[in-house]
């Protein structure tokens, strides 16, 4: 029998839905990409298959959803931050979304209709924008990190992160950690779940270029230190060892000449090599190692360890971030920019000789990386990522594992029409090993209008879903996403 689901409408916003301008037709303002405008609570799921009952915590994924339609060209990184979550329960699931309330929200929210222009407009008219006086909405859409019992949202250009409640979704505020936090924060902090720590950097155009710091288990700044480098940059990830941090300095740089007239553009200068930064965990710059590879980027680490006199790093490697455009479209430069193809490559920085050694471990593209959050620098043997789909936008048909000791690896496909969102490792209730328990993803199926969640074994890919849970709204396709443990949120109570 199937069951309705009980649905709290908490808001209805048709704003963001309005049509974009005439001969600009913006894929991603479209099906899978149309923002939602409706904040729910729903519980007693359709359910195809059974939910686990050793599957207990909460899975969260942010990404971009504008609430109101912007003059001027939209990008898909303009839209507003909205954290989808799905809490698991002794067999059963509850659906929840939330926007993040930012500051930039809560102006526009106030005034009624949208009050900034997306990336690819002058940010002159702009109200404010980050710390570094880049005139962009920080919107805290890409990543969501649980840190210290709170939920942390944060921003691709480096901006303010934001504190929510993991199981409301509640907006509590900006995240000061406690007053201590002085200067803007990047997309991916990593937290060290051993030690208790999170680990950071700032970026922006001025000196210093590069500022790096941790934060303690009781939530607060307990060391900074400023990194020389020769330039602005825009570095995205960043890796840590049990004794060390990598920080990255990567040929994909702001066009000042823009800068200074206001616009913000990037570059790839292949003439300049990828440069990582060796450190130790409490080190300043002049403890800093500095090695070579060649020219790329890097949005996303899968993670770092110490082998003997090595530091071990696994990437998701961009060989070239900047492609031309293949199709004929006012928004083509965009769509080529959005269109990923990585690999995953592994560096090996000898601390002995100071020398790099490099190379790929797969050549499929495959990205958006995840890895049991246990092992987060230690040596691990499995890692998780989205296969990026053949298309003009960004899609994710399927989820491959990689044994990182064997070389073997596991493949799902979503089917036809059907496409993903990241999918963290969820172990199962008193597992210790990377590959016992489950992968948990976010699906839109194009052919049936309906988004879901899949369960599948993450010890078995090619078995398909363990179950299927049905929502009663469309999931966007958004960015990054994170899985809550039950004995963290108790931790967390």
């Amino acid at each position: 029998m199937t069951k309705v689901p009980q649905i709290n409408r908490i808001q209805r916003d048709h704003s963001a839905e309005r049509a974009v301008p005439e001969g600009e037709e913006n894929p991603y303002l479209l099906g899978v990409y149309a923002p939602v405008g409706t904040e729910i609570d729903a519980d007693d799921l359709e359910v195809i298959g059974e939910i686990p009952r050793d599957l207990n915590g909460v899975y969260l994924r942010n990404g971009p959803n504008r609430r109101f339609a912007a003059p001027g060209r939209y990008h898909w990184f303009d839209g507003d931050g909205m954290i989808h979550g799905l809490h698991f329960e002794n067999g059963r699931a509850r659906y929840m979304n939330r926007w993040v309330r930012t500051a930039a929200f809560d102006a526009e929210t106030a005034a009624g209709h949208a009050l900034w222009s997306g990336v690819m407009e002058d940010p002159k008219g702009n109200p404010f924008g980050n710390g570094h006086g880049l005139g962009i909405k920080d919107s805290a859409n890409t990543d969501v990190v649980f840190f210290n019992g709170r939920v942390l949202p944060t921003w691709y250009l480096c901006g303010t992160p934001m504190s929510l409640d993991p199981l409301s979704l509640r907006t509590i505020g900006a995240e000061t950690f406690l007053g201590t936090l002085a200067g803007d924060f990047m997309a991916h902090p990593k937290v060290d779940e051993a030690t208790g720590e999170l680990f950071w950097f700032d970026y922006g155009p001025e000196p210093p270029y590069l500022r790096y710091g941790i934060v303690g288990p009781a939530g607060v700044v307990e060391h900074v230190a400023e990194i020389d480098l020769p330039a602005p940059r825009l570095p995205h990830d960043m890796a840590i060892t049990e004794n060390h941090a990598i920080l990255m300095d990567l040929p994909l740089v702001q066009d000042q000449e823009a800068r200074r007239q206001g616009r913000y553009r990037i570059h790839f200068d292949r003439e300049l090599p990828s440069r990582f930064a060796v450190l130790p965990r409490r080190g300043d710059n002049s403890s800093v190692r500095w090695f070579e590879a060649r020219p790329g980027y890097i949005y996303h680490v899968v993670n770092a360890w110490e082998e003997g006199h090595e530091i071990v790093m696994d990437v998701c490697r961009v060989k070239d971030p900047q492609h031309q455009p293949r199709i004929s479209h006012p928004l083509a430069r965009m769509l080529a920019y959005l269109r990923l193809d990585a690999q995953l490559w592994r560096y090996r920085f000898d601390l002995r000789t100071g020398t790099t050694t490099e190379g790929p471990r797969d050549d499929d593209n495959t990205e958006f990386p995840m890895i049991d959050s246990r092992v987060t620098g230690r040596r691990n043997r499995f890692g998780y990522a989205v296969h990026i789909a053949r298309e003009d936008t960004l899609l994710f048909d399927g989820l491959v594992r990689y044994d990182l000791h064997t070389g073997e690896r596991q493949d799902h496909r979503f089917g036809p029409g059907r496409w993903g969102s990241e999918a963290p490792f969820a172990p199962r209730d008193g597992g210790t090993a990377e590959d016992d328990g489950y992968l948990v993803s976010f699906v839109h199926d194009e052919r049936e209008d309906r988004s879901e969640v899949v369960v599948l074994d993450a010890a078995d890919l090619g078995a398909g879903p363990v179950c299927r849970i049905l929502l009663p709204q469309r999931v966007p396709t958004g960015f990054h996403s994170c899985w809550i443990r039950a004995e963290q949120l108790e931790q967390a109570r």
